[in-house]
């Protein structure tokens, strides 16, 4: 069986790179050293050890084996192996979106799938603790060893929220290798410690069953030892050796008694036990799965050889290296497999067709259920006033749902990096408590003074991870998968500072490339930040949220507009062709009187669908007639907008302020409208209406933007009407003040905008 898997994975990239046409000549790729080196490790996992209840998240370069392994279980027509990375087959990497057989976790990304697991585990529980059927089982992670070179990887293992997770299994293919040479020093016995230092439980299927057996003659130790204490490279030059000087460099002058121990061992058996690691031998792996202890995480190192059984067997730059034509010749015959008809199953009279059938039989899953979309009320009623912001309108708005549809509010689950309070979260996790895998005590329950209560239970709907962004963005990722794993759709809302959203980009975007729908909410975001300093203000998010694929992006100037944001984000979630949402928020206090919400209940429906689509005119002219320019502010900044609309009025320059709401949606519509919709998140939901509403041809005019961010995000607003333009924003790293004087610094003041607004008519 395990001959098989290498043989079909093997002969998959090769028919990508050497018999599939390729007219460019362009590298089409694939890693079969990598496959060589997870063979034995998956065959035993799929052919005797998984149960339909376990998900496994696959080293990226193996995906092939997870290919040829649904191929055996008719999980996937043996023809698609020939469609290996070509457009529209089987993808480079395992997706759990785009591949048309089973994959359990997408991976890709370093690091990321193998944490995938650990958050799918608390997502898996959390849909149990709150009426769903999610199931139990095991969640595994095949990782290769230079995966742990990742910080993802140590900042998720070590998370407080990790050491109850008793279902989660790391398995290291622990080979030696990177990229580029075979690493010296890279050590399991440090290693270990850290992981044990943790809580996790540490396995290790180092050797095989043949050289146990060596080692267990009179004098093996000797030979243990020898191996034990090679450095890394050394050992690999030993299974590229001949046979002379295989025995030669094992025993060499300094180990005489090893050529004593295996003079009665020949040639051929010596290279197959040399070769034999843990990684590599069944029953090995089958003793490391048996003591896996389910009260608490496990990884386990298991010993491999890269590109074993392969002609590349571990040569330190295997890497990315492929068979010849010739070598492939060579191989399928060794293996009694013919190259002009690779891609063959076994029959299903044979052992192994049997074995395969009842396998199949075991790990099939239950269709997951259709869920129904979130149909949250549209429009809370609110009518916010005196002076707030919208960091503490998240807050509320959640308090609200809960009390105006209390059965969408169960299903809301809030993440923070332990930044709940100081993102206003406070309220809604006093209501609605903390989730934990394991109960604790509030030992300040009874303090008047704390505000906060921590109370801990499975009942709860808000998960407290400890300060890395990457695992926030991570179980982001996973609770908003659960629509499509379980059938028991989630509403994710993750808080972060909005700086530290670059840091978690990339693994916030692999989320949403594996079909994870969630809210991500950044707050406090940008100089208007002015008294942190210039390391927490945020440039480049309103950029992100214009240019990050799958993703709907709001940025807004009031509290309401937060409301009809939260419960639109809701709207897309959990459901096919759904997104995520971002929502840039600000710790400035706001008049929300500015907002001049319209009391008639046709106009303030108006305004909310306005908002929704990307902006809405917020002032013109008193006297009416065409504006003399035109100001489009976003976020914090449109009070400073309101301020220059209101000098330039006194001196007979009148200005329409439009307010910006979703710089993306804007962008699409004007895609739209020059025949290049991009088909992204929103984009058939706004449409051209909405620049006709904000940005009419017959008030065309001179075009200052202005934001709290990069000012490119809004330039090309300019290309709605073709007309003079100037961009005011945040392009140089800022540093601590008062508001009044960061905002002059960087040319964002009302002074600036006044001053903008005056050269762009002068040179319209």
């Amino acid at each position: 069986m395990e001959q098989r898997v290498l043989w079909l994975s093997t002969a998959s990239i090769h028919h990508a790179n050497h018999v599939r046409p390729n007219p460019l000549g362009l590298k089409v790729g694939g890693h079969q050293a990598s496959c060589a080196s997870m063979t034995t490790i998956m065959t035993q996992l799929w052919f005797e050890q998984l149960r339909s209840g376990d998900r496994v998240s696959v080293k990226p370069h193996a995906s092939p084996v997870l290919h040829a392994i649904n191929a055996l279980l008719g999980e996937l027509d043996p023809a698609a192996l020939a469609g290996l990375r070509e457009f529209g087959g089987l993808q480079s990497y395992p997706s759990r979106t785009k591949d048309p057989d089973p994959v359990d976790y997408s991976t890709g990304s370093v690091g990321l799938g193998a944490t995938a697991p650990l958050w799918g585990a608390i997502a898996r529980r959390y849909v149990e603790n709150h009426g769903g059927r999610a199931g139990t089982g095991r969640q595994y992670a095949l990782i290769g060893d230079a995966e742990l070179d990742e910080g993802a990887i140590w900042e998720a293992m070590g998370d407080p929220a990790v050491e109850h997770l008793g279902e989660l299994v790391w398995v290291v293919d622990f080979n030696r290798q990177s990229l580029d040479r075979v690493v010296p020093a890279v050590s399991v016995t440090k290693l270990s410690a850290m992981f044990e230092a943790a809580g996790w439980q540490v396995l290790v299927a180092k050797y095989g069953r043949l050289l146990e057996g060596l080692f267990a003659r009179p004098g093996g130790e000797r030979l243990r030892a020898r191996i034990d204490t090679m450095t890394n490279p050394e050992y690999q030059r030993l299974l590229r050796s001949s046979d002379e000087q295989l025995l030669d460099r094992l025993c060499g002058e300094r180990w005489p008694e090893l050529r004593q121990l295996l003079a009665d061992v020949g040639p051929a058996a010596l290279r197959a036990a040399v070769g034999n690691l843990g990684g590599h031998d069944h029953d090995t792996l089958r003793q490391s799965f048996a003591a896996i202890d389910d009260t608490r995480p496990t990884v386990v190192f298991a010993y491999t050889v890269k590109g074993r059984n392969l002609p590349m067997e571990g040569h330190p730059q295997n890497h990315s290296a492929q068979l010849t034509p010739a070598q492939f010749e060579q191989y399928a015959a060794s293996v009694g497999r013919d190259p002009a008809d690779p891609f063959q199953v076994f029959e299903p009279g044979s052992a192994e067709g049997a074995l395969c059938a009842e396998r199949a039989a075991l790990l099939r899953r239950d269709p997951v259920p259709a869920a129904g979309a979130f149909r949250p009320p549209t429009d809370l009623g609110w009518v916010p006033r005196g002076t707030s912001t919208t960091q503490a309108a998240l807050g509320r708005t959640l308090l609200d749902l809960t009390r105006r549809a209390p059965a969408i509010a169960e299903r809301v689950v809030t993440v923070s990096p332990d930044v709940s309070s100081s993102t206003n979260l406070g309220g809604w996790v006093n209501k609605a408590k903390v989730w934990s895998a394991a109960p604790s005590r509030d030992w300040f329950d009874d303090d008047p003074e704390t505000i906060l209560h921590w109370e801990e239970s499975a009942e709860g709907r808000h998960i407290e991870l400890g300060i890395a962004e990457t695992n926030l963005v991570g179980l982001l990722g996973e609770l908003g998968a659960t629509w499509s794993r379980w059938g028991f759709p989630l509403i994710p809302i993750g808080v972060v500072y909005d700086p530290f959203i670059a840091r978690a980009l990339e693994p916030w975007t692999f989320g949403m490339y594996a079909g994870g729908q969630s809210i991500l909410v950044g707050t406090p975001s940008g100089v208007t930040l002015a008294a942190e300093g210039g390391a927490h203000q945020s440039l480049l998010t309103p950029a992100i949220g214009l240019q990050q694929p799958g993703l709907l992006s709001y940025e807004p100037a009031f509290a309401l507009e937060v409301e009809w944001m939260l419960l639109e984000c809701i709207r897309r979630i959990g459901i096919p062709g759904g997104s995520s949402s971002y929502l840039r928020l600000s710790t400035r206090p706001v008049q929300q009187d500015l907002a001049g919400v319209p009391a008639l209940p046709e106009a303030r429906e108006l305004r909310r669908r306005q908002v929704l689509a990307g902006g809405y005119l917020l002032r013109s002219p008193q006297a009416g007639g065409a504006p003399h320019a035109t100001i489009a502010a976003m976020g914090a900044l449109v009070p400073e907008a309101i301020a220059a609309r209101d000098t330039l009025a006194e001196a007979g320059v009148h200005v329409d302020v439009v307010c910006v709401t979703n710089a993306g949606l804007l962008f699409d519509a004007l895609q739209a409208r020059t025949g290049q919709a991009n088909g992204e998140a929103g984009s058939a939901d706004a449409g051209e209406w909405i620049l006709r509403d904000i940005l009419p041809a017959h008030r065309a005019a001179p075009l200052v933007t202005v934001l709290d961010g990069h000012p490119h995000t809004l330039s090309f607003l300019a290309g709605v009407n073709g007309v003079q333009a100037a961009h005011l924003g945040v392009s140089q790293l800022g540093q601590s003040g008062d508001l009044e004087s960061v905002y002059r610094s960087h040319g964002i003041d009302a002074a600036s905008i006044v001053r903008a607004v005056l050269r762009g008519i002068a040179q319209g």
